[in-house]
């Protein structure tokens, strides 16, 4: 069986949809494990229009991810050095456990490879176990520990991952 999925870049003028629709997917998943206070912050500072039209400027790379020609989730990212930092991997959760992830995964590798970057690495709450098992089944490796503060308060206590690019 084959997955009706497709990858399409984001422009700049949906962003309004994109902020909204990454406001719908963090706040439901990261509400319970950070709480809403940090979220909100979290939610302002990383996915408003602002932020996001902000990230634009500096070289994310933004993807829709279709299935059956519905926006399931989105992918972010940009190249630093000669890895890419994946900073949004999000599927709404009516489209989670179909292996969009894999498929998500694949799409990054293959622009890793056309652009000859060596690895994938991202951030992860080390309290989001769902992540945190997603990111090992597809062959992350957690390879350090971070807490970094993000103002307000607030940090953020996450596991640095790396995915080693094969065949480069």
């Amino acid at each position: 069986m084959s997955l009706k999925i497709a990858f399409k870049k984001i422009e700049e003028n949906e962003i309004p949809i994109l902020s909204k629709l990454a406001t719908e997917i963090v706040r439901e998943h990261f509400d319970p494990i950070i709480g809403k206070a940090q979220n909100d912050y979290m939610l302002e500072k990383y996915q408003s229009i602002s932020a996001i039209q902000g990230q634009f400027k500096k070289g994310y790379l933004y993807f829709w991810v279709k299935y059956e020609n519905k926006n399931a989730g989105f992918i972010g990212f940009y190249p630093i050095e000669n890895k890419l930092y994946l900073s949004k991997f999000y599927l709404e959760k009516n489209f989670r456990g179909k292996k969009i992830s894999r498929k998500m995964l694949d799409f990054i590798i293959n622009y890793c490879k056309e652009q000859n970057l060596k690895s994938i690495f991202l951030n992860v709450n080390r309290n989001n176990d769902l992540a945190i098992n997603v990111y090992e089944h597809l062959g992350f490796v957690k390879i350090r520990e971070e807490k970094n503060d993000i103002g307000n308060g607030f940090y953020m206590d996450d596991f640095v991952f790396e995915y080693e690019i094969k065949n480069i």
